[in-house]
């Protein structure tokens, strides 16, 4: 029987570490399954998922706590799916504007009341083409419940958009 891991890892960025993590998994009969990894502040880090025989999952998640002595901090939890949910519709959210404190607090605050869940999250501060000021863009994947009100949700992101000075598009 296959057992679901997800693990999450935090380092010193440098060549290799995929690789070993990868050949750490390898060795212990695991399969990468999914995975999202990223240099951030200078530090690798990264979550991902890997199934791997019931027999090995004690000395899979030694091995893996073991590379700590390499710099490279792993945490092993069980994967546990959760029961299947009701139908959901599928939506994303895409926001760019000026970069000032509180905008995911914001977004995630109205998605929360609406009972949304965000599947993915991807941020990033750039340069403004026009300007020298940062931009801040996020993308993320949403869940919402099928008896959702999509025009009431993008009345509520808009006015809070108003509020952040950012543009929202939601599809």
């Amino acid at each position: 029987m296959l057992t679901s891991l997800v693990l999450t890892v935090i380092g010193p960025d440098k060549p290799g570490l995929v690789g070993l993590l990868s050949h750490t998994i390898a060795n212990h009969h695991g399969n990468w399954l999914e995975s999202g990894m990223s240099r951030l502040g200078g530090k690798f880090a990264g979550i991902l998922i890997t199934q791997v025989p019931e027999t090995e999952v004690e000395a899979l998640t030694q091995a893996l706590q073991g590379l700590a002595q390499q710099g490279l901090k792993v945490t092993v939890e069980h994967s546990e799916e959760p029961p299947p949910a009701a139908a959901m519709q599928p939506m994303v959210l895409e926001l760019v504007g000026h970069d000032k404190p509180g905008i995911v607090r914001e977004i995630s605050h109205a998605l929360a009341a609406r009972h949304i869940n965000v599947e993915r999250l991807s941020t990033e501060l750039t340069s403004g083409s026009m300007s020298a000021e940062e931009l801040f863009k996020a993308e993320a994947e949403l869940l919402a419940p099928a008896d959702l009100d999509p025009d009431e949700l993008q009345q509520a992101l808009e006015a809070i958009a108003g509020d952040l000075m950012v543009d929202i598009t939601l599809r």
